[in-house]
């Protein structure tokens, strides 16, 4: 059973910078690959970001390409997203996750194994 905790949401003017984190816990990192998601108010949870197990393979939604940045440290069981030039539309509460899987920027939600309780991102105006 792996967990996932994530933390460093919090409330950015528009054009800032905010890092969230994903610590894991229970299992082997390494055999993971992992994403991160996002959930905004009435609307559904949507792909954000996911990088492969080695970290060779990174894979970015349209919306967020330029601006984010993923990346992990399997040494330390970390899972990161630096995300720059922050947008009042990124508003929403951000969580990771991890797959057995292959993961793409195409890799269903239902195909992630755990999922992180999530961070609030609010992207002021």
């Amino acid at each position: 059973q792996v967990q996932l905790v994530e933390s460093g949401g919090g409330l950015v003017q528009a054009g800032g910078s905010l890092r969230l984190s994903c610590a894991a816990s229970g299992g082997t990192f390494s055999r993971f690959d992992m994403g991160w998601f996002r959930q905004a108010p009435g609307k559904e949870r949507e792909f954000v970001s996911a990088i492969r197990w080695s970290g060779t393979g990174t894979y970015y939604a349209d919306s967020v390409k330029g601006r984010f940045t993923i990346s992990r440290d399997n040494a330390k069981n970390m899972l990161y997203l630096q995300m720059n030039s922050l947008k009042p539309e990124d508003t929403a509460v951000y969580s990771c996750a991890a797959t057995r899987r292959a993961t793409s920027q195409w890799l269903p939600l239902s195909a992630y194994d755990y999922w992180g309780q999530g961070t609030q991102v609010t992207v002021s105006s």
